[in-house]
């Protein structure tokens, strides 16, 4: 059953979408202008900074993503609160195969890959267990969402 908070991100994100950009664009100038040291929580749960290139505009597209960590990967949800799309930053990362992250004041180079089947389950689960809403999400949406890993670049 989904959770009333994950309820109301899901209707929040679907009727005001100009109020999740501002919220986002604000998160990232107070993580960056503090070098990480705040704008790393959505409520009370630990975020990072992904920087993605658009795969239209070729411009650097900051977005602030849940952390879960896989040993020294990091798992990326493409939930965009139950909608019905995936966000547009998850599909950035499909085209560009490789992006920067930030988690506190340490920034490096990934490569992305979308992960299925039996990993998927796994990532899925370990997501979940950080921020529990992305089941809700699953609920709420009659698209699978799809679940990727960041890597580190050599």
């Amino acid at each position: 059953m989904a959770t009333l908070s994950g309820r109301i991100v899901n209707i929040m994100s679907k009727r005001l979408p100009g109020l999740g950009r501002w919220a986002t664009k604000r998160q990232v100038e107070q993580f960056r202008s503090s070098k990480g040291a705040k704008g790393n929580e959505l409520r009370g749960m630990p975020c990072f900074l992904l920087d993605v290139d658009g795969r239209t505009s070729g411009e650097s597209r900051p977005v602030m993503l849940m952390l879960a960590r896989r040993d020294d990967d990091l798992i990326v949800v493409g939930s965009n609160g139950g909608n019905p799309v995936t966000p547009n930053w998850y599909r950035n990362l499909e085209a560009a195969g490789e992006a920067h992250v930030e988690v506190g004041a340490d920034r490096w180079a990934v490569d992305f890959r979308e992960v299925d089947g039996e990993e998927r389950d796994a990532c899925w689960a370990i997501a979940a267990g950080v921020y529990p809403d992305f089941d809700s999400y699953q609920e709420l949406t009659d698209r699978p969402i799809p679940v990727g890993v960041l890597s580190r670049q050599a």
